[in-house]
């Protein structure tokens, strides 16, 4: 028997959606991108696509730090591991495959398999601990805004030994979003669903440009279904009205201005440069570098590897796979020849499918039984 609470759950979301349906027959066809992995997870995992009527479209959007991540740092500290260097990072990246350059291991995972000292971690401060052994290490810092201040934090406070360096792979935000709504192809996005977890660190306000200069409703939204269906109702509300503004539905969590502290850190630590994305190329300002006081922790520069440059970036997707439509909003998982078939939660062959926070694999374990019927025939 549901609960109380579950019931007037079911009331309220049935209450909103209906409300979308109504709207949305006025405004017509809506292509609305949820930014965020863990949105995806909410709308996949809680079945929300199936709430909405026919004109609007959900589609994902490029945020999942780790889907994005270039194969070439996974290639760097691949070797660095296997030439004895103690290798450190969270557990989506210890998957996360590189490209298998010069016959090395394919990931951190194959190369621990081999014998390597590669070591799954909760943060930084827990490769601190494992550091004062004094025996050489790395912690490979992966993640957007939400992560990069704790990894950067200890080099802000001097709390990072002088045996631990940083491979920082940390992307932002803001400009993949303005770089998606410039290349987007296809129909036009006519709404986004902001990162509710990187909100808390930029603010609210870092994503106002959206609204003010492509005229795109935008809103920062929480994670539990309501909030999501909430976020969908002020978007068609908006287009409704002929409007575009920034609202701020995660008010609970975050502010217009963000932890300043947390900038605060960022700002202190890193410069912020063009930096590649895995499968999409150069995005202009949308990664870090450690300024070049800090640089005794960059363990690039300490164990003599080249940043990875515009010149020399090469399309580091994995034939066959579509992980770099599917990441862009392009394309779903059910239109990747590979899906369930070659690449699987268990056997994962593209980065969508490693991450938590990756389409293919939110598809893949979420996925209703009507949306897996498509492909029932061929797995």
């Amino acid at each position: 028997m549901r609960s109380l609470t579950d019931l007037r759950s079911d009331e309220i979301a049935s209450r909103i959606s209906s409300k979308i349906r109504e709207i949305a027959k006025r405004v017509g066809s809506v292509k609305i991108m949820n930014f965020c992995g863990t949105h995806e997870w909410t709308i996949t995992h809680y079945g929300i696509r199936y709430l909405m009527p026919e004109e609007v479209e959900l589609v994902a959007g490029p945020g999942c730090p780790v889907c994005i991540t270039p194969a070439y740092y996974v290639d760097a500290v691949v070797k660095l591991a296997v030439e004895g260097i103690r290798v450190m990072t969270f557990g989506d990246a210890f998957r996360l495959m590189g490209t298998k350059a010069r016959g090395l291991p394919r990931n951190l995972e194959e190369a621990k398999q081999d014998g390597a000292d590669v070591r799954i971690v909760y943060s930084v401060l827990d490769a601190i601990k494992i550091a004062k052994d004094d025996k050489e290490s790395i912690f490979f810092g992966v993640g957007f805004e939400t992560t990069a201040p704790a990894t950067l934090g200890p080099i802000s406070s001097r709390n990072l030994p002088e045996n631990l360096s940083l491979v920082i792979a940390h992307r932002l935000t803001p400009p993949i979003m303005r770089y998606v709504l410039e290349n987007y192809p296809g129909s036009p996005i006519r709404g986004i669903i902001a990162p509710g977890h990187v909100s808390t660190i930029t603010g609210a306000d870092a994503w106002r440009f959206v609204a003010e200069e492509y005229g795109i409703p935008i809103v920062v939204s929480g994670f539990e279904p309501i909030d999501v269906l909430l976020s969908i109702l002020e978007i068609v509300k908006q287009i409704d009205r002929g409007e575009a503004k920034l609202f701020n539905e995660y008010s609970r969590a975050v502010k217009a201005s963000g932890n300043e502290r947390a900038l605060k850190v960022m700002e202190e630590t890193s410069d912020v440069v063009d930096a590649a994305w895995r499968g999409i190329g150069f995005v202009p300002k949308s990664g870090l570098i450690l300024k070049e006081k800090y640089e005794r922790y960059d363990a690039f520069r300490k164990y003599g590897i080249k940043e990875i440059s515009k010149e020399e970036w090469y399309n580091d997707s994995i034939p066959g796979c579509k992980c770099t439509e599917i990441t862009l909003g392009i394309a779903k998982p059910t239109e990747c020849p590979l899906f369930m078939k070659v690449c699987k939660p268990e056997s994962p062959y593209g980065p969508c499918m490693v991450s938590g926070e990756g389409t293919c694999l939110i598809w893949a374990k979420y996925g209703s039984s009507e949306f897996l019927s498509d492909i029932a025939g061929d797995i």
